[in-house]
Order: C-alpha cells, then structure tokens, then sequence
C-alpha cells in the first residue's frame, strides 16, 4: 500500500477572485468620489489686511509690540499685550488681530502669541505676510 503524501500548495484561485471583485468595485466607485481642493496659502497671493486690525509684531529677539490703528508702536510685555487686546475686544469683539512675525523669529514665539490670544476668545487672529516681489 502506498503512503499518501501531504500536498504543500495554496490554492490562490479563490484570492484572485476576490481581488478581481474588489478591483471591479475601486474602478465603479472612483469616478463617484467627491475631491476636496484645498487652498493653501501663499506669499504671492497674500490678501490685504483689514483696515481696522490690531497688530502684534513679535521682533527676532522675542520682544513684542502693538500696532492699534491710528496710533503709534508701543512695545509691550505679553502680560500687558493680553490685557490690552482683551480690553480692545471689549469695545469691539468682531476687531481682526494680525500676528506679523519676523523673518527670523522662531515659530515657538508666534504660536505662544497665538495661544494667548485664543485664551482670550479672540475670534479673528491672522498671521500678517507680504507680497512677494516675483
């Protein structure tokens, strides 16, 4: 009598086909699906700032400063930057503040200016930039 040996093979043909359903399915639902555009900002393309916004200038040495509109730039500590700019949106809480950064500050002091204006319930903060001359 012989002894039967034990067939070592995957049958695959059941895999194939379900590859093949699924690629099927991708190909009819593909066209149907929606893309969403996003519209990342550039310098090139930067908008004007509103008329009537506050600015906050943070300089490379970390020092910051008020630009309010009709009056001079005054530096300020952040303690005194926040209660400025909350006693401002007192008077008018639609009023757009703008972060101008400098070149070369570090990206840690503009989000730290940013933090404490979000604490405050500031509803419009901007980070200001210029145009481009390309």
């Amino acid at each position: 009598m012989r002894s039967r040996r034990l067939k070592n093979e995957i049958n695959v043909v059941p895999y194939i086909d379900v590859m093949l359903v699924l690629l099927v399915i991708f190909m009819v639902t593909a066209p149907m699906m929606t893309t969403a555009s996003i519209d990342v900002p550039s310098v090139g393309k930067a908008a004007q700032p509103p008329v009537e916004a506050l600015q906050v200038i943070v300089r490379a040495d970390r020092t910051l400063a008020l630009l309010a509109p009709g009056k001079s730039e005054r530096p300020l500590s952040r303690s005194e930057l926040v209660q400025e700019i909350a006693s401002a949106q007192r008077r008018n809480p639609e009023q757009a503040v703008l972060i101008a950064g400098d070149r070369n500050v570090r990206y840690q002091a503009v989000l730290e200016v940013m933090d404490d204006l979000q604490r405050q319930q500031v509803k419009r903060i901007g980070l200001l930039v210029q145009p481009s001359d390309r």
